[in-house]
Parts: C-alpha cells; structure tokens; sequence
C-alpha cells in the first residue's frame, strides 16, 4: 500500500529546512561581496557593484594560515573522536555489566556532566589544565575526552543494555578473556550507536571556538581560532568579506562530511530504539 504524504508536514518540513539554510546561504552569499556592501545590505545579491570575486577567499587564505590550522584542527579532531569512541564503550559496557553500587555512581556521574554548563566550569577548566601541562594538541584531546564522554557513554550504555549476556557468556566458555571478548562479540555489534557517536562527536570538535581558544590560546590555532584572530583588525575592524570566505572553507568539511554520513547517524538512532 502507497504510502500518502502530509501536504501540511510536508510543508511545515520546508519551510524549516529554509529556516536553517538561509544563514549558510547568507554567508556564502556574502563571501563573494565587497566589504563595505556586507556591511551597508548583507542580505542583498552582489551585482557588478559589489562582486568581488575569489578576492575574499585568496586574501582570507593568505591572512589566516589556513593550512597549518586545518591540518591541526584535523589531527585534534580524529584522535579526539577515536579516543571518545574506543574509551568510552569500553567504559559502557563495564558500567552495564557491572552492578555493583560504584558502577551506578559513576554513571549517574556521567549523566551528571551532561547538565553542567561549559561557562560555570571553563575558566576552573582553563587554570587546571594549565597546570597539567594540557594545553597542546595533544592535551586537549584528554580535555574533549572528559567533556564529551558523558553524553557519549549515556548512547553507548543504552545500546549494551540490549545485547544478550549470554553472547558474552558464551565467549568466556570458549576461553575469551575480557578485552577479547569485548572487541570480538561486543564492539562489533556496537557499530551503529559507535558510528552515530562518531559522526555527533566529530562535528562537535571540528566546530568548536571556546575550548581550542581558552585552551591552546594563539600558539596552536585551529580552524575556527584562526579565522577569528586572522580577520580582526585594529580597533575592533573586521575584514568582513574575508572572514564571510573564510567561514565557508571552515564549514564545506564538515557539510560534505555529514551528507556523507547522516544515513548511519538514522541508522545507529534507529538500531537503539528497536533494540531498546
């Protein structure tokens, strides 16, 4: 049997995916004006006027170093995301097997986490991880670790509650150690919410000003810090048509990346409310 469409969701659909295109299509519109027409009509069309070509992308390019912020932006990013992924199904699978009373503090703890707002611990955050010698490329990876294990480890948990113990019964009867049946039975059939955590994880981190800022500060530039710094002026002037072109080279990654991979982000959400 045909399935029929709502005309009215079906609209009410369109209008709101015009609501989160139109400030991608703003900006990418203005990336190729003048910088005095952003400033005086930003939601015009360029004309002959106030086209200004790929000036705005060669000046922006040239001015912010790009290349060595996106190659770190890119090395914070996927180790951050393997490390979130690897860790913290491992640690969701303890947690649910395990029932001890510890188990279920700690995972309230992680729950915990999730609601405590980045601004109320960021600069407490900032002077620790100072102190810890954190503030690096490779540092930072632990800071992301903490901050998006608790969500993680709450859509992982969720998933191991579903899988049949006797699976892991059985893999200790063959001999199994732990750690091989973890990787062998357990991980395997992880994969969806895995996959689902990895995607929400990289976009997160890829995107992400406030942290790399307060952490790496101007020494090691990501994408976003970068383009920031790079486009601002003296006295507070901002070289608008490169910052609009630089905004959309930031984003374009991450944009191709998702088309890419939405259909395993409804995957991993679908697999976790069947199983669930």
């Amino acid at each position: 049997m045909k399935e029929r469409t709502n005309p009215i969701g079906f609209i009410f659909m369109i209008l709101l995916s015009a609501v989160f295109l139109f400030p991608i299509a703003i900006v990418f519109m203005n990336s190729f004006k003048t910088k005095f027409s952003i400033m005086g009509a930003p939601f015009r069309l360029p004309d002959k006027d106030t086209f200004a070509g790929l000036d705005n992308y060669i000046t922006g390019i040239t001015t912010a170093g790009i290349g060595g912020a996106f190659l770190r932006s890119v090395f914070i990013t996927v180790f951050s995301v393997f490390a979130l992924v690897l860790l913290c199904s491992m640690t969701a699978w303890y947690i649910m097997r395990d029932t001890s009373r510890l188990s279920r503090i700690i995972y309230k703890l992680f729950l915990f986490s999730m609601i405590v707002p980045f601004q109320m611990v960021m600069y407490t955050m900032t002077y620790v991880a100072s102190g810890l010698h954190l503030n690096n490329p490779i540092g930072i990876i632990a800071v992301y670790l903490g901050f998006g294990s608790g969500l993680s480890v709450f859509m992982l948990g969720g998933f191991v509650k579903s899988i049949p113990e006797e699976l892991e019964e059985a893999a200790e009867i063959d001999g199994c150690t732990p750690l091989r049946t973890f990787f062998s039975i357990v991980f395997p059939i992880l994969k969806p919410t895995a996959v689902t955590v990895a995607i929400l994880n990289a976009m997160w981190i890829w995107n992400d000003y406030l942290l790399p800022y307060l952490i790496l500060g101007n020494r090691y530039k990501t994408l976003p810090v970068a383009i920031q710094i790079s486009m601002q002026g003296a006295y507070g002037s901002v070289n608008w048509g490169g910052f609009m072109a630089m905004l959309v080279l930031a984003i374009l990654p991450i944009i191709i990346f998702y088309l890419f991979s939405q259909k395993y982000i409804i995957e991993g959400v679908i697999a976790g409310a069947v199983k669930g």
